[in-house]
């Protein structure tokens, strides 16, 4: 255990049987108060008054709001309470107040950035152990001895000479500088998403390029902050280009083709296609892919390459409305004209039925059973689907159908027996 561990808990087993202990009680109590009243506050008129593109950034200042007020208040009270006497409890709660906010402002971060899902819980256990793994670590004393062991093993690579310390530090320096790049595209992205006047497609197209850019830069930044020569990089984009040209082909149409699609305007989330033989909403415009939510509540992953490969009919491209045909025979012997205004107010009744353009309907051709007709109509969310629509319809016509006696054939075969002569077998034989 380093001297200044040593003296921190010789001084607070010293401390417990003193009075000096309670003042120091009382000020974490009294700032663990404070800082829940004042959190309180601040929340609640954040609440009432602020504007709603702020609401995400207060979420996160809330989360790390208690612990840094609480710190304040520690901080103050220890500037007051060193003058006379120690101090070392205050100097526990500081550490422990400084791994709560950190813990905190990661897990936030790390929501703000990536989507709910079940590896986001395993990583906020694994950094909430690792902050309490460092923090009891340097509490007894045995941090500064492992980062000293660390840096004892060393090896060259190529001309630089590293240890495992500087890999550690470097790996750390990267991923916090990816954490914060991330977290300011993510920023970029939910302003431009609101930027209306710009197309949709462009702005994730622009979400997307700040993105790689963003990350591009702080792996850079990272690298250069913990010595590391980014020279070295030439060769491993060389390489790189070689696996794109071999291996890694398919996933670079699909990135390519990606783009194309975002900046030729041709699809857009929320448009209702139909591909070889999926049909459904654009949900997702990923990077690789994209998703498609069939009506059924499934969804596709279609790689951008099939969707440059293959045709792709966009039931919305200039017109969200959607034609609905339902054909519907009749018998001969029934009124045609009744039975064909029947359909139209059948479909009339309904509210996602479109009056413009008016519901209609056509005579298809005369069958072997009866007459063919096509009921067309036209509705606004084709994204909702129609299967269900269509079968009220279908239902409402039967009641038409049977309230004015129009007959719904069915498929009707005579079979004619032919008589033919007997023919007389000669049994003699």
């Amino acid at each position: 255990m380093n001297t200044e561990m040593q003296t921190l808990w010789t001084e607070l087993l010293e401390d417990l049987t003193k009075t000096v202990i309670f003042w120091q009680l009382a000020v974490i109590a009294a700032s663990l108060a404070s800082a829940w009243l004042l959190s309180g506050l601040i929340r609640a008129y954040a609440k009432a008054n602020a504007p709603e593109s702020w609401k995400i950034g207060i979420g996160g200042f809330n989360r790390v709001l208690f612990p840094l007020s609480s710190l304040a208040f520690i901080y103050l009270g220890k500037y007051l309470l060193v003058q006379w006497q120690h101090v070392s409890l205050l100097i526990l709660a500081v550490n422990l107040l400084w791994a709560m906010a950190a813990i905190r402002l990661c897990v936030y971060g790390m929501r703000y950035i990536f989507s709910e899902g079940g590896w986001m819980r395993t990583m906020e256990h694994v950094i909430s152990r690792a902050v309490w793994s460092v923090l009891a670590l340097h509490l007894i004393g045995l941090w500064l001895p492992i980062l000293n062991f660390f840096e004892e093993i060393a090896f060259s690579v190529g001309k630089s000479n590293l240890n495992l310390l500087i890999i550690i530090q470097a790996i750390f320096t990267i991923l916090v500088t990816l954490f914060l790049s991330l977290s300011l595209s993510r920023m970029i992205e939910n302003r431009l998403m609101r930027a209306e006047k710009i197309d949709v497609n462009v702005r994730v197209v622009l979400s997307k390029l700040f993105r790689i850019a963003l990350s591009v830069m702080a792996i850079l930044i990272a690298m250069s902050g913990v010595g590391i020569d980014i020279t070295l990089l030439s060769v491993f984009g060389g390489a790189l280009g070689v696996g794109l040209g071999f291996g890694l082909q398919k996933i670079a149409s699909n990135y390519l083709s990606g783009f194309i699609i975002l900046l030729d305007d041709s699809m857009h989330i929320g448009d209702v296609i139909t591909v070889d033989l999926h049909y459904g909403v654009v949900s997702e415009l990923r990077f690789r892919y994209m998703v498609l939510r069939k009506l059924d509540g499934t969804e596709v992953v279609i790689p951008h390459e099939t969707l440059m490969t293959t045709a792709v009919i966009n039931h919305t491209n200039t017109d969200r409305k959607a034609q609905i045909t339902m054909p519907i025979q009749v018998s001969y012997d029934g009124d045609l004209e009744l039975a064909m205004s029947l359909m139209k107010g059948a479909a009339d009744t309904y509210a996602r039925v479109l009056e413009t353009p008016l519901p209609d309907t056509q005579i298809k051709g005369f069958g072997e059973n009866g007459i063919d007709l096509n009921l067309i109509f036209w509705i606004p969310d084709p994204e909702e689907g129609s299967a269900v629509l269509q079968s009220e319809i279908y239902l409402e016509i039967w009641r038409q159908f049977k309230k004015h006696g129009i007959v719904v054939p069915y498929p009707q075969r005579e079979v004619r027996m032919l008589s033919t002569p007997l023919i007389e077998v000669d049994t003699s034989l």
